[in-house]
This record gives structure tokens, C-alpha cells and sequence, in this order.
């Protein structure tokens, strides 16, 4: 039943991220960024004062709240997960050094969408008596279509964002931490497992007040580290790095010259690589970092909407730029394995850990790898969780959510011992529909964006 289905969910994918979701998304970023006045320019400055000025690894927020920066860690622990590492490295693979020039140009008009996003997040939110906050896109839905249609989306959305991020997706976040430690340090999968699932659910049954302290520490933290580690690559391969960008460049616009083929064949697989890994490691215009800038305790939506820009930036033009370069600077430039094509035994799960064992060693590379993935999925889990428990709660009442919650942590240990493609292709496919429903009101609810802008 499983092999049958599989394939049938493969072919949905690949229509959804190859035609409809890529035109879609790009469709909005290039929409906000006309009707902003590119926000994502003028307001960068703002953004980057407003979150390095607001630094605090002890951020003080109303109860059932954020400060501003603990909303954007939130939301940066969702977006630099393993798809930064693997993600970044499937485009490579699959579309080319060229395929990075396409993510950077997503990124660029993804910073505008984030930024409409958060605004509305922060406009249609709702405090409860109790005096706790509730946002995402399930409540600006509901403004951009009232009546049946509306609930209608509203609850699609809600659906497929728990299903995609609080069960399968999370699931693929702990196998990426057992399979990596456990080949890292010789540890049987099952024991990291509990061992996440354990820690994971000391943190969701704590609520947002302790998943905002556990972000605001660890997402300093964990891209601290894994910076550090690429910078040290490239420190000791400096003499690629000017090799590497014109490669990146040049294949934006010629990757039939390494990947064979028609040019134009070849140029749609740059593209659509750079486009959907792009487009899903920032995760703009997905509704999901919604959920966390609607708890931000500020003054004024533009506010949280300049503050989640920087979180696009963070993501991409950071950390995902430097894997690309520490992967190509070593792998694809003169004597790297990759530098006149495929290679046999080079995968998208493996080109990272091989391209810091070209400078590191094997041993070295393994562990590095393994410790900046378990940040980096574990950072995602905690995230996604929460932005599941929210839509679970519009869907079923608060006292749903403690079920969630503790269903969920079985999902994060199961996921560290089983591999299963499925689940992989159904938390893809699931990522993929619920950007429908939110890119929709995204179009819908411009004027109200517009009305808050630079305000």
C-alpha cells in the first residue's frame, strides 16, 4: 500500500513546487516588493537596529508573549533547519553552483513577503481573557475571506500545517539527528530519540514562555557555531573563493555547460531548484513564521515587519550562502570530486560532511555536521511544534493542545528511528498545499499591509 502510494505523492509534489507553488510565491514576492516601495531595501537598515538593538539572551515579554527578538529567534529556529545543509546541497547538486544565484534572488523577494506576513500576523491577532495572544494565517484568512469561504481555507490551512510540521515534519527533523549522531559518535538511534523526545517535551509542555527562552538562546548559539565552522573552510580554501562566486554566477545563466542538455532544460532545473529549496528553507510565504511574529510584544506591526525580514536574510544570505560556498569552493572548483560533474557516491546527504572532511578530515567533518544538524533540527522541531499547537487550538480548543503535545513527542522519537520515504514526500506535500491558502489572503490583504507600512 505504502510503495503505491508513494509514487502518487512524488507526482503531486512535483507538480505543486515545480509550477504552481514557484509562480505562485514569486508571484507575491514580486507583488509586496513593487506595492512596499521595496521594503526589503529601504527598511533593511530598520530591521537590522531594530534586532541587533533589542539583543537580549533574557528577553522580557507579557505573559503568553514575545519580545520582539524572542519572536524572530523563534522563527529563525524554524527556518534554518536541514535544509540549509541538505537543502542547499540538493539544489547544488541536482540544478548547479547557478542554482544559489536563484535562491538569492527568491530570498531577496521573499523578504517582502515575510514582511507583509508579520504585519498581518500582528494585525489580526486576538487576546484572549486569560490574556494570552493568538495569530497566524488562519486569523488573516479569515479577514481576507469572511464567511464560509473563509473557514473554509482557514481550516485546510490549519489541517495541513499540523499535519506537515507538527507530525511528519518533526519526524524528519529527528531522523536527521539520530542518523548523523549515531554515525558521528556510535550511538544507537533509539537512545538519541529519547533523548530528544525527552528534552523536546520538557520544552513543549511549557508553553510559549519557555520555548521563546530555550530559542533566544540556542539560535545565537547554534549559528555562532556552524558559522564559525564554514568561515574556517573558507579561511583555508581562500584561494577558490573568487572561483567559486564566478561559478555561481556563470552557471546561473549557463548550466547546460555542467549539467548537459538543452540550455533551456537545463536553466529551468537551475532555477526550479533554487526556487523551491529556496522558497522552503526561508519558508516566506509558507504561514508559518506567521504564528511567532503574531506574539511579538510591539509597538507597531511595521515593527515585527521589518524585524522578520532580517530573519530571511539570517537564513539565506548567511547561513545557507555559506554552505554553498564552503560545498563549491571545495567540491566543484579545480580538483574538487564534483568539478567535472556527478560523481559516484556523492549525495545530497553526504556533500556537506565531505566538504568539510576536505579541509577537516573524516572524523572532524562527521562531528561538526552532526552537532550543527542536531541544533539545527532540534531548533525546528521546538518551532514547529508550536506553530502546529496553535492551529491545533483554533481547531479543537485549548484543551486539545496537552494532546498534541504529548503525541507529538512520540512522533519525534519514532522519526529518529525509522526512514521512510513517505514520510518525507507527505510532510513535503503537505508544506506544499498549505502555502495556498496563505498565499491567497497574502494577495487579498495588501491595502491592509500597505496601511501599516513605515508607519
Amino acid at each position: 500500500m505504502f510503495n503505491d502510494l508513494l509514487p502518487v505523492v512524488q507526482m503531486v509534489n512535483a507538480y505543486l513546487s515545480d509550477y504552481i507553488l514557484v509562480f505562485l510565491l514569486i508571484g507575491v514576492g514580486l507583488f509586496y516588493s513593487i506595492r512596499t516601495r521595496f521594503v526589503q531595501i529601504r527598511c533593511f537598515g530598520d530591521g537590522m537596529r531594530k534586532v541587533f538593538g533589542n539583543f537580549s539572551f533574557n528577553g522580557k515579554a507579557k505573559e503568553g508573549q514575545m519580545s520582539s527578538f524572542q519572536a524572530l529567534a523563534t522563527a529563525i529556529a524554524a527556518q534554518v533547519g536541514t535544509g540549509n545543509i541538505v537543502g542547499a546541497c540538493g539544489a547544488i547538486l541536482t540544478g548547479g553552483p547557478g542554482a544559489i544565484f536563484w535562491m538569492w534572488v527568491i530570498a531577496f523577494f521573499g523578504m517582502a513577503t515575510i514582511y507583509a506576513e508579520a504585519v498581518l500576523a500582528q494585525v489580526t491577532r486576538i487576546k484572549k481573557a486569560d490574556g494570552s495572544v493568538h495569530g497566524g494565517p488562519v486569523y488573516y484568512i479569515h479577514e481576507a475571506f469572511p464567511g464560509a469561504l473563509g473557514r473554509v481555507l482557514a481550516v485546510f490551512f490549519a489541517i495541513a500545517i499540523t499535519l506537515a510540521l507538527g507530525f511528519m515534519g518533526c519526524m524528519v527533523q529527528s531522523n536527521s539527528i539520530g542518523e548523523t549522531s549515531s554515525m558521528a559518535f556510535g550511538v544507537p538511534a533509539w537512545i538519541i530519540g529519547v533523548i530528544v523526545a525527552a528534552i523536546a517535551g520538557f520544552v513543549f509542555l511549557g508553553g510559549v514562555k519557555r520555548i521563546a527562552a530555550i530559542t533566544e538562546k540556542l539560535v545565537p548559539l547554534m549559528a555562532l557555531l556552524y558559522i564559525t565552522g564554514c568561515l574556517l573552510v573558507l579561511a583555508m580554501n581562500y584561494d577558490h573563493i573568487l572561483d567559486t562566486f564566478g561559478m555561481i554566477f556563470y552557471y546561473a545563466f549557463n548550466p547546460e555547460a555542467l549539467l548537459g542538455g538543452s540550455w533551456g532544460a537545463a536553466l529551468k532545473t537551475a532555477i526550479s531548484q533554487g526556487a523551491k529549496r529556496g522558497l522552503f528553507s526561508n519558508e516566506a510565504g509558507m504561514g508559518s513564521t506567521p504564528h511567532a511574529h503574531a506574539l511579538a510584544n510591539v509597538k507597531h506591526p511595521h515593527e515585527q515587519g521589518v524585524t522578520a525580514m532580517v530573519g530571511v536574510f539570517v537564513d539565506t544570505f548567511i547561513v545557507l550562502t555559506l554552505t554553498a560556498l564552503v560545498v563549491i569552493s571545495t567540491l566543484y572548483t579545480d580538483g574538487g570530486i564534483l568539478a567535472s560533474g556527478a560523481a559516484e557516491g556523492v549525495s545530497k546527504t553526504n556533500m556537506a560532511q565531505l566538504a568539510f572532511a576536505s579541509v577537516f578530515g573524516n572524523g572532524i567533518a562527521s562531528v561538526f555536521i552532526a552537532v550543527s544538524l542536531l541544533f539545527f533540527a532540534f531548533s525546528t522541531i521546538l518551532s514547529w511544534n508550536l506553530f502546529a499547537k496553535i492551529n491545533v487550538t483554533y481547531l479543537f480548543g485549548a484543551r486539545a493542545a496537552k494532546v498534541f503535545s504529548f503525541v507529538a513527542i512520540i512522533f519525534v522519537f519514532l522519526g529518529s528511528c525509522l526512514s521512510n520515504d513517505l514520510v518525507w514526500e507527505l510532510a513535503d506535500m503537505f508544506n506544499n498545499l498549505m502555502v495556498i491558502p496563505n498565499a491567497l489572503a497574502l494577495f487579498a490583504l495588501s491595502s491592509l499591509v500597505l496601511k501599516h507600512l513605515d508607519n
